[in-house]
């Protein structure tokens, strides 16, 4: 298989910087995402590294080839869109078989590896249906089936999931990771689903404006942010803006939040971002685990979500934080907030 460097890769749009000098080095085998919001530039990227888009400015390699003077259908990429794009006057066969026969592959090879790519997204047996006899996801498992049989170098995936119901996309990102571990193939995967990007790749480069934010396992992206926006877009965060005080506490508003590290200097005007699974309401009387701090505060509102509970709690100063927890809902009035000071990540103030 193969790995892709892409390296100051610059593409406008009139005055529109769609994107703006991004370099990534993504391993061979590797499941990497490009998350975003729209119009950050993740499917123009995307788009650069298939050949349906000329660079401004940058090269991009497959292994140590050179590709972006290649055109798409020579870099033997399998590429599979958000609207699945399945040929409805081909039967499934015909449509996983298409890129083969473009390649003049004999016809007892294709049959072969038709039957074994429809085999491999669990499809066997279906060959002979028309499109409008399948449902969303054996539509895109029939688009996956078309970008594996031809045994690319690299697997490019635009929102692939995005046009399916909540519960078919689990089942179906279990489904992706498992077929690209058991070929061992590259993905470059594209989405603004964080939770989707979290559940599948192995690393994520979360993007903005064009820009890559950062670069990280999906641990490390959620844990240890590097930027606000990334700590904002990367599920719920209670981002705070404030001004480092001393060493480890930082003013905000009229409240003081404790934080184990932090290596900005006094007067230095930060933002904060702590997760609401990592506050815990203490009710009156119920101490504090040891080594964590207690902000007091009104009880505000109170959602019930089935398996969890979201609580938010209004401080003295009128700023609100959000928690979850697995606790039963409770009366609105006066609560504390528990957090441990090493889960509250210091970032500068971007905006």
């Amino acid at each position: 298989m193969t790995g892709i460097l892409i390296e100051g890769v610059a593409r406008s749009y009139g005055e529109v910087r769609a994107v703006d000098r991004v370099t990534l080095d993504i391993s061979d085998g590797e499941f990497f995402t490009l998350l975003g919001p729209s119009g950050c530039g993740k499917t123009t990227l995307l788009r650069m590294v298939a050949g349906f888009c000329d660079l401004d400015d940058g090269r991009i390699l497959f292994g140590d080839r050179r590709v972006d003077g290649v055109p798409p259908h020579r870099r033997n990429t399998g590429m599979v869109f958000q609207n699945y794009a399945v040929f409805p006057n081909l039967d499934v066969g015909g449509n996983v078989a298409y890129g083969l026969k473009a390649r003049k592959v004999a016809a007892a090879e294709i049959a072969a590896r038709v039957e074994r790519a429809l085999k491999l997204v669990q499809l066997d047996g279906y060959g002979r249906r028309w499109p409008h006899q399948l449902s969303g996801g054996q539509l895109q498992r029939v688009a996956i089936a078309r970008a594996i049989v031809i045994e690319p170098h690299v697997l490019l995936l635009d929102e692939p999931l995005s046009n399916l119901d909540a519960k078919l996309r689990i089942e179906m990102r279990g489904e992706i990771r498992r077929l690209q571990k058991m070929l061992g193939i590259t993905v470059l995967y594209v989405t603004h689903d964080q939770e989707e990007a979290l559940a599948m790749s192995d690393r994520i480069a979360v993007m903005r404006a064009g820009r890559v934010e950062q670069v990280g396992v999906p641990r490390a992206i959620y844990e240890q942010p590097a930027t606000a926006f990334v700590a904002s877009f990367i599920g719920a965060t209670n981002l705070l803006r404030g001004v480092v005080r001393a060493t480890g506490e930082v003013a905000v508003g009229g409240t003081i939040i404790r934080a184990a590290t932090q290596a900005h200097a006094a007067g230095s005007r930060v933002a904060l971002s702590l997760r609401p699974e990592a506050l815990r309401l203490v009710t009156s009387g119920e101490p504090a685990p040891a080594g964590w701090a207690v902000l007091p505060g009104t009880l505000a509102e109170v959602e019930y979500l089935g398996a969890v509970t979201r609580f938010i709690v209004r401080l003295a100063d009128g700023a609100s934080l959000q928690l979850m927890t697995f606790a039963p809902p409770l009366a609105a009035g006066e609560v504390a907030l528990a957090y441990d000071p090493a889960r509250v990540v210091v970032l500068g103030d971007t905006a």
